[in-house]
């Protein structure tokens, strides 16, 4: 490997490592379309995404627990499910054609940003109607107007916990990602979480989901050490970072990033798939 080769992972892991506290994605939304643009397979690209994520999701969770951000009992409880379902993801990202594998994680950023809209809807839906009963004498204290984070629960929250920790580890295994894409609007749609409580859970999560999906690949000799350990290495600095931002910035300002990174990657990704899928 050359310098400028190490360079290049290394800014690129830097990048990444910034996304995932600002965002709490492992990176992998990232780094998957990045190593796939080098010309690695996408079963490697995903394996050795994995190795990265671990690297940077570990940094940026050490970060927010010692900030008194990062709840473990509600990392414990979405991340067991998660081990599991790593281990199918893994097993499935070998399975699959490179262009059926691209299009699904296309289709799932997508998703995403659906489900972050609905649950932006639902929240202001829930606040309208409590204001509208303080204005009707309904609330002795003003402060009911406003929305907790965690007032509006769809479902039970151990289902709720369980889904999320599910889905996470499945697409940690089966696209290389930690799992935050989905473990954040799934959060904020099923748990009632507010979007900075839902990252710094979800990085907390993506540390568990990526060890067992990372082992899953090194088992199957998909992993590119080297490459990703130079990636999680720029991640680690970057992670560090951010997390000491993110509590600053608005919950606005952040889902906008989030949903504007979805979307910028999906028309990646879909390109990509389309070559692979003439191409081959």
């Amino acid at each position: 490997m050359t310098v400028s080769e190490l360079l290049i992972l290394g800014a690129a892991g830097l990048f990444t490592g910034i996304l995932a506290g600002f965002l709490g994605i492992g990176g992998g939304t990232v780094l998957v379309p990045f190593l796939v643009a080098l010309n690695y397979d996408p079963v490697q690209a995903v394996a050795t995404s994995g190795l990265s994520i671990v690297i940077t999701a570990l940094s940026a969770s050490i970060q927010n627990w010692r900030m008194g951000y990062l709840s473990l009992s509600q990392v414990a409880g979405i991340g067991f499910p998660a081990v599991l379902t790593a281990q199918i993801g893994a097993y499935l990202a070998g399975i699959f054609p490179p262009y059926l594998l691209l299009l699904s994680f296309g289709l799932l950023l997508w998703l995403n940003i659906y489900l972050i809209e609905v649950r932006k809807h639902l929240t202001a839906k829930k606040k309208a109607e409590a204001e509208a009963g303080e204005l009707a004498g309904q609330s002795g204290q003003s402060e009911n107007a406003q929305l907790p984070s965690n007032s509006h629960i769809l479902f039970n929250p151990t289902f709720a916990k369980i889904a999320t920790g599910s889905a996470a580890g499945l697409l940690a295994g089966l696209f290389g990602v930690g799992g935050g894409v989905i473990m954040v609007p799934l959060q904020i749609l099923l748990l009632g979480e507010s979007i900075k409580t839902a990252i710094q859970t979800s990085l907390g999560v993506i540390v568990i989901t990526a060890i067992s999906a990372t082992a899953g690949h090194a088992a199957r000799g998909n992993v590119l050490w080297v490459v990703g350990l130079v990636l999680g290495g720029g991640g680690l600095l970057g992670a560090q970072i951010s997390t000491r931002f993110l509590p600053r910035l608005p919950d606005r300002t952040i889902s906008l990033a989030f949903r504007s990174l979805l979307a910028i990657l999906s028309i990646y990704v879909f390109w990509q798939a389309w070559q692979k899928f003439s191409h081959g």
